[in-house]
């Protein structure tokens, strides 16, 4: 019967210890529970930087058309042209493909050769710029940050600032493609066509030069010295 009551006392001390510990937990004695730790949530990931090219050419088209008015106000303003812009995109597409960057392909392709084919009586001056930058496929491409690297890029080229500045320019179009690791980017650059034009290329280093040349050797496509 002793061993009954002592067992039973037992019981009956732990139920009691239960009921203090609910009292302090509603009255608000006992110590807060730990608040659950959510799991950490992973950022998502970046955009496919291909999704991003279109953004990264319009912001560079405004850009550069901005600098090259703030620097000389008598520089034309530039505007988009379907054909040059076709062409720049083919160019930094090739690039992408083929990993490199010059102004003639592997195949001998240019820009100049390009606007040639598809307008055989073209005459007027052609610059192009190109560049190329590196990312990682984990940080993806920020097209503002892009677009003023590249500026900042030809900028601190004479050969290329040159080419970006030349006043006598009106018309412009702006390629940008991707491949695994590298952003590629040709800007091309062209006074109004005018008709009835020798069909012919050449190259000159300067768009100056290009204006200063006799007639019969100006009135042809330009190609950009420097990439």
């Amino acid at each position: 019967m002793k061993r009954f009551f002592a067992f039973a006392l037992t019981a009956l001390l732990l139920t009691g210890c239960a009921s203090v510990e609910q009292v302090k937990q509603t009255v608000g004695l006992a110590a807060p529970l730990p608040a659950p730790v959510a799991a950490p949530v992973p950022p998502p990931p970046p955009p496919d930087p291909r999704t991003q090219m279109a953004e990264l050419e319009t912001r560079l088209s405004v850009l550069v058309d901005e600098t090259r008015r703030k620097l000389d106000p008598a520089a034309k303003p530039l505007q988009l042209d379907p054909e040059l812009v076709r062409i720049a995109r083919a160019r930094a597409t090739d690039m992408a493909q083929k990993n490199y960057l010059a102004h003639d392909a592997p195949n001998g392709d240019t820009s100049a050769s390009l606007l040639m084919a598809a307008d055989a009586q073209y005459q007027g001056l052609l610059g192009e710029n190109l560049a190329a930058q590196y990312y990682r496929p984990e940080s993806g491409v920020d097209p503002k940050t892009f677009a003023e690297r590249f500026l900042a890029t030809w900028m601190d080229s004479p050969a290329h600032r040159d080419n970006l500045t030349f006043a006598d320019y009106d018309r412009t179009g702006v390629g940008a493609a991707v491949n695994g690791d590298t952003v590629y980017v040709a800007l091309l650059f062209s006074t109004t066509t005018r008709a009835n034009g020798s069909g012919r290329v050449a190259t000159f280093d300067s768009p100056k030069a290009a204006k200063d040349a006799p007639p019969a050797a100006a009135a042809v496509p330009l190609r950009g010295a420097a990439h």
